[in-house]
């Protein structure tokens, strides 16, 4: 029973400003009991039915049957029953007895009797001087499992393609059985969208093949209750593979004609199905003709033959349409559903404790369909017949109690029945008349540490409700510092105690009864510090370190002082001592290093300090050398039991340092020839070990000797000792229960080994049984294997899982039990209310509604997103992009997509994903992503270049990410010395490809800069450079730069008259030229380069390479200077920047300047800022008349 509750909250009251009496109080109404044994001693109670057997009970015929009635009550309540409506005497039957100090009825099956004798329905009534109690109508009937009538089956001929309807009509059972169809090796037969099991246990076959043909079609019928299975007799079915029957359209199997009716209860799982006959295979679907189906209460079942709908309420009433669709047609059926309802409980009327005087109601609301019909009971007798009691008045379903007295307590029962059950509930008015009582122990003395809430208990009772007041010392003096705080069960709270609130409480109660005191006292103590805290040290192995912690504490407290090591208890050695404030330890080694810790520990509290302790190594000093042991020798057995054996041998040469330990090891020669395993260790003084052994092991020992420096080789062998078989001591671990299919449970585990089995004939009795479930536990034997199969299981249900061990002498003990899972399937229910928000153009958030985890049928993994994208907006084109996949993992419900494309619409769907795959789809769901800045316009080309404009042509960008608002084009000279000039911003129309800039420079280079905008803004732009003609027929100058590739649609000047008769001028001139050159040098005196080097070794002269052609000869006598490498102007004759700004030399630099054949001139810009010599012949001086011309002048 609750405790007692005096205050709706707990209250805050300000010392300051009220009086020392600190006041509870509360409206006067039903009152608890408390539990208190003192209490409880005297205190009278009508009867109360704690515990009683369900309304519907089956029992087992085998066993005794045991029908419970337990109930409380002062004076304990005496027990009587009824049987079948009238009084049942159990003294007069010598097989039912009634527990002492119980209701509870043992009816002794087992030795006689029958249990069909005692079905009936039963009820209990527990009585004192205060009431009665009745518990409900308990049904008592026992479970059978009859067999099967028998039968003559015979064999069916079929065609390919005909259907087919295998009849089960298992005998009726209680509770009914559970069906399914198996072969002859208890294999499930495989079911489909074509083969399923209907609801009332037949097989429906769509259409036969002839791979259906077989002998062993078996319905089982399982009794769970009686843990039998009964089997049918087997079928025979023979499919004729010869010319299958014609197509046809579907027709239903299951239920007959169009319409149907199906009325279930309110809370129970709605059960629908249509089985369909047709070829091909039809596919079943359903709707509701007047709604939706629910979504998280949906399931469908067997290949979508079943709709389940859970936890039916009258809203799921309506007609439900079954559509079964293949390529030659359709066939409808409509299921007229009616959810009716037994009781259920609005408001159970509560027990009421009231004292004379005083005001009460009960009630008692329920609710069904039909509505319930409410009745009242006094004591177990209907209240219309029930004693006259003037306090009393029915309304309804409400009593009303006014000015009730003592001799009127009563326990009532309340009644709602309909046609489809009733609900029956006890609540007791049990009217007292106590005075305050305070169940808190008087005297008790309250210690706490200052600055910390202390808490005064005041735990009491009375009839009426006494009121709580608070004193402090004998005069009752005020409160002046603190808030104190009463709670609703009396006791008054100091939040935060301090030395002036130590003293005497007195806690009074009163009601019109009387008054109870009790005084409890309150200490204050200082709370334990510590003044003096260990500190970090850093100490050599072999020295000695101490650590000092100093406490202060409450002189009325004695503290406990204890030295920790990481956290844990100090070596049990004699180096580690404590003195007072000390701990000294002595003799470090590296073992010593860690954290220390002080804890000073009292009654009421504890405080703790730590420090850290490095042990670091001294100085190193040679080590003698030394050797490992010689093995030992001489290995004898004696005192040979069962489970035990006497090793002794004699050890070898510790080659001069001891030996400080032994090992031995055996050998099972039976189960692992040639393996040797850790036996034992032993001190290195002893020569003979007492060894445990295992049974049925075939044991040989060995020996090794260890000192510091090492191991040594092992001994030989001793002889052989087979032990004696035994039961296995141990079982099989990592036991796992994991399905591989819907309807299977794979058990797995680690089998024992040869050793571990103790004996021949080695099994395991593997064990299982539904964990929710109230079945007993299932059981087989198998031989030396790892894993069991379960087959015929339910969908991902938990199970209790056991593995144990056994041989040919016994059982292990009783195993473990582990939880495992039956297999997954794929999920039954698609996430819903799905939302998608767009963040921003390239990134939106979704959300959805978890699915219910029933439906996931599996370990749930996740949620997959499918997002794909069916419409460029700026294109209005819609083509198909493959689905991208996102994974969310665990119970997540929303994620973001990254990575969209801007101004795009997109389709999303979510599933659901476990161990098994991905569920069905959400509806998919549509987003639209907002423009955003383009991307660079796809290229961009400078042509049909004139003295004074320059022609672009661009095409637009292959990402616009939105509608294309306009282009943006500037552009900017680039003078002789690669200065850039004024910067001009020019707009042009979206829809344009193509513009022509006026009024430019002529042979001027211009940088272009272009890009497209959106209304969101700019995208990237691309550059390009190019430069306007000298004049119209199109000569440009050499400097078109190198490496940048100019983009213009040169004038074909090889064809024009001025220019032919121009360069036959120059190539006259050059013709001259090179024959005064010519005579010139030889009147200066010529001399091979051969010659020159051997007279002047000058590292500057060098002759000419084969690899670059440069020239090897000098100029006459005037210049002694060599010409510069590959140059064929002399470089006190070149023709200089600064000699002429408009100089066509500014643009020859690293210009691989020539012509084509037709004359058009061919050449890159390169853009380098300063000049160097032009190697070679390919000089970018050449094709200039100026510069040719200076060459030779």
């Amino acid at each position: 029973m609750p405790p007692l509750k005096i205050m709706p909250k707990k209250k805050h009251l300000s010392a300051g400003r009220v009086p020392l009496i600190l006041f509870l109080c509360q409206m006067i109404g039903a009152l608890d009991v408390p539990l208190d044994p003192k209490l409880l001693d005297d205190l009278v109670q009508p009867p109360t039915i704690t515990q009683q057997s369900p309304k519907d009970y089956i029992v087992d015929p085998r066993e005794n049957i045991v029908i419970q009635c337990e109930a409380k009550g002062k004076p304990p309540p005496s027990f009587s029953w009824t049987r079948n409506g009238t009084h049942f005497d159990i003294d007069k039957d010598p097989l039912v007895t009634m527990k002492p100090g119980s209701g509870t009825l043992v009816i002794n099956i087992i030795t006689e009797g029958k249990a069909e004798t005692y079905e009936g329905v039963y009820q209990c009534t527990a009585r004192n001087e205060r009431g009665a109690a009745v518990s409900n109508n308990i049904v008592v009937r026992p479970s059978r499992s009859p067999l099967w009538t028998k039968e003559r089956l015979e064999p069916i001929t079929l065609r390919n393609g005909q259907s087919l309807v295998l009849p089960c009509r298992p005998p009726i059972g209680l509770p009914p059985a559970i069906i399914f169809w198996m072969d002859n090796s208890f294999q499930r037969l495989p079911q489909s969208e074509r083969v399923s099991q209907g609801l009332n246990g037949d097989l429906y076959f769509s259409n036969v093949l002839p791979e259906d043909t077989r002998e062993d079609y078996i319905c089982y019928a399982r009794f769970n209750h009686t843990q039998t299975i009964q089997q049918k007799q087997p079928i025979s079915l023979k499919v004729i593979s010869a010319k299958p029957s014609k197509e046809r359209p579907p027709t239903f199997l299951t239920p007959e004609g169009n319409e149907s009716l199906k009325e279930e209860l309110r809370g129970n799982v709605l059960s629908l199905e249509c089985i369909a006959e047709g070829l091909p295979t039809p596919i079943i679907y359903w709707i509701k003709e007047d709604g939706t189906l629910p979504v998280n209460r949906t399931f469908y079942r067997n290949f979508k033959k079943t709709l389940q709908i859970t936890q039916v309420t009258e809203a799921d009433s309506g007609n439900y349409q079954c559509i079964a669709k293949n390529p030659l047609g359709a066939v409808h059926h409509t299921i007229a559903v009616t959810v009716k309802a037994a009781p259920y409980w609005i408001a159970a009327p509560q027990n009421l404790v009231l004292s004379p005087g005083e005001n009460g109601t009960l009630i008692c609301r329920a609710n069904g369909n039909p509505k319930p019909r409410i009745a009242w009971l006094t004591n177990g007798v209907p209240i219309e017949i029930a004693p006259e009691d003037p306090s009393r008045k029915i309304d309804g379903d409400t009593i009303i109690f006014s000015n009730v007295q003592e001799r009127l307590s009563a326990v009532y029962q309340c009644n709602a029945s309909n046609e489809y059950g009733y609900l029956l509930a006890n609540a007791f008015v049990n009217v007292l008349a106590e005075p305050p009582r305070i169940l808190t122990s008087a005297n008790i003395l309250y210690q706490v540490i200052a600055n910390r809430p202390a808490f005064l208990d005041c735990a009491f009772f009375g009839s009426p409700l006494p009121t709580i007041e608070w004193f402090k010392g004998t005069k009752g003096s005020a409160l002046h510092e603190d808030i104190y705080v009463l709670h609703d069960n009396g006791t008054l709270e100091i939040p935060v105690a301090q030395k002036d609130s130590t003293g005497t409480y007195t806690c009074v109660a009163r009601n019109k009864l009387g008054m109870a005191k009790n005084e409890v006292h309150l200490e204050i103590k200082d709370p334990t510090k510590i003044i003096k805290q260990p500190e970090h040290a850093v100490v050599q192995r072999g020295s000695k370190v101490s650590f000092e912690c100093k406490v202060k504490h409450d002189h009325t407290l004695i503290p406990t002082i204890v030295w920790l090591k990481d956290h844990g208890e100090l070596p049990n050695e004699e180096r580690f001592s404590v003195d007072k404030d000390h701990l000294v330890v002595t003799d470090v080694s590296d073992d010593d290093g860690g954290t220390y810790t002080c804890a000073a520990n009292t009654t009421l509290d504890r405080v703790s300090a730590s420090a850290v302790l490095r042990v670091v190594a001294p100085t190193p000093t040679p080590a003698p050398i030394y050797d490992v042991p010689n093995p030992p020798f001489d290995l004898e057995l004696t005192n040979q039991l069962d489970k035990s054996v006497q090793l002794t041998w004699t050890p070898g040469d510790d080659n001069n340092s001891p030996i400080t330990k032994f090992i031995i090891e055996y050998e099972d020669a039976m189960h692992e020839a040639g393996v040797w395993h850790h036996q034992a260790e032993v001190s290195g003084t002893q020569t003979t070990a007492q060894l445990k052994l295992s049974p049925y092991v075939n044991y040989s020992f060995r020996v090794m000797a260890e000192n510091n420096i090492g191991r040594s080789v092992p001994s030989e062998a001793s002889e052989q000792y087979l032990t004696k078989a035994a039961e296995p001591d141990q079982n099989p671990t990592a036991v796992e229960g994991l399905g591989t299919e819907p309807d299977n449970l794979v058990i797995t585990w680690k089998p024992l080994n040869g050793f571990e089995s103790n004996g021949p004939g080695l099994q395991y009795k593997v064990s299982w049984r539904q964990k929710d479930g109230d079945d007993e536990w299932t059981s087989v034997v198998v031989a030396n294997v790892s894993k069991y199969i379960v087959s015929g299981t339910p969908t991902f249900v938990p199970y209790l899982i056991k593995v144990q061990a056994l041989n040919d002498v016994g059982f292990a003990p009783e195993p473990a039990v582990v939880m495992g899972h039956s297999g997954e399937d794929l999920p039954m229910v698609a996430p819903g209310n799905v939302r998608v928000n767009v963040v921003n153009s390239t990134l939106a958030e979704v959300h959805w509604d978890p699915v219910p985890l029933k439906s996931v049928r599996g370990h749930l993994q996740g949620y997959r997103i499918y997002y794909w994208k069916v419409q460029s907006s700026s294109k209005r084109n819609r083509r198909h992009i493959e689905k991208k996949i996102l994974t969310f993992q665990g119970s997540k419900t929303h994620g973001m997509l990254p990575g969209l494309q801007p101004y795009s619409h997109y389709f999303l769907n979510v599933r659901v994903v476990n161990g098994k795959g991905e569920g069905p789809a959400s509806s998919d769901r549509g987003f639209h992503t907002p423009e955003g800045v383009p991307s660079a316009p796809s290229s961009l080309k400078i042509v049909n270049p004139t003295l004074d404009s320059l022609t672009l042509e661009w095409d637009p960008p292959s990402h616009p990410n939105g509608v294309l608002t306009e282009y943006t084009l500037k552009y900017q000279p680039i003078n002789s010395t690669h200065e850039l000039g004024p910067l001009v911003d020019l707009k042009i129309p979206a829809n344009k490809t193509r513009w022509t800039l006026k009024n430019l420079n002529f042979s001027t280079r211009y940088k272009f800069y272009f890009y497209a905008q959106t209304s969101v803004g700019s995208g990237s732009q691309i550059t390009e450079e190019a430069i306007t003609t000298v004049d119209e027929a199109g000569i440009l100058p050499p400097d078109v730069g190198a490496g940048k590739a100019m983009a213009s649609r040169q004038v074909d000047i090889a064809t024009q008259g001025w220019f032919i008769g121009l360069m036959c001028a120059v190539a006259l001139l050059i013709l001259i030229l090179l024959i005064v050159c010519f005579v010139r040098r030889n009147k200066g005196g010529k001399y091979p380069v051969k010659e020159k080097e051997d007279a002047h070794a000058d590292p500057e002269i060098q002759p000419m390479k084969e690899d670059d052609g440069t020239f090897g000869e000098y100029s006459d006598a005037e210049d002694h200077k060599p010409l510069k490498k590959g140059s064929r102007t002399p470089s006190d004759r070149t023709v200089k920047k600064e000699d002429s700004d408009d100089s066509l030399v500014d643009y020859g630099e690293g210009v691989n300047g020539q012509f084509n054949e037709d004359g058009s001139f061919i050449g890159q810009y390169s853009g380098k800022k300063e000049k160097e010599p032009a190697e070679g012949n390919e000089s970018s001086e050449a094709p200039s008349p100026v510069n040719a011309m200076n060459s030779f002048v």
